[in-house]
Formats: C-alpha cells, sequence, structure tokens
C-alpha cells in the first residue's frame, strides 16, 4: 500500500491538505515562516477545513507557532 503525501499530512496533523491550521496538530511540528508575509497587515490561515480560515498577523502567526522567520526563494 503506498502512503501519498495526503496521507502524511493527514497522520502527522490531523487535518486535511488546505485545511491545515497553524497550531494545534496532532504531533509537534516545526514551523517555517516565510519574511515576506511581514509585507501584509493582515493574512490569512487555514482554520482545520478546507474552507474555513481565521484572519492574523504575521506577528501573531509567529507568537502563536514559535516559527522560524526566514528567506524563502
Amino acid at each position: 500500500m503506498r502512503f501519498g503525501v495526503t496521507d502524511f499530512v493527514r497522520e502527522r496533523t490531523g487535518f486535511v491538505i488546505g485545511g491545515v491550521p497553524p497550531l494545534g496538530h496532532k504531533e509537534a511540528i516545526s514551523t517555517i515562516i516565510d519574511e515576506d508575509l511581514f509585507r501584509y497587515k493582515t493574512i490569512w490561515a487555514a482554520a482545520g477545513h478546507p474552507k474555513a480560515v481565521f484572519e492574523l498577523t504575521p506577528h501573531q502567526l509567529v507568537g502563536m507557532t514559535k516559527g522560524r522567520v526566514m528567506t524563502l526563494i
């Protein structure tokens, strides 16, 4: 049996692709935050379902996830 990306994401986070929120996962994960997000006053993150999002700031995202801000190319 093949274990695909969708299965991997669901197994590790408890959420389906497209609805994975920045916190509340089944297992601890490392979060990398693209520094370009700081160009925006408001950003939107998935809220546990592919059709649900919530509003936050990049600084709030860093605070809630303890994520590492990095330059991504």
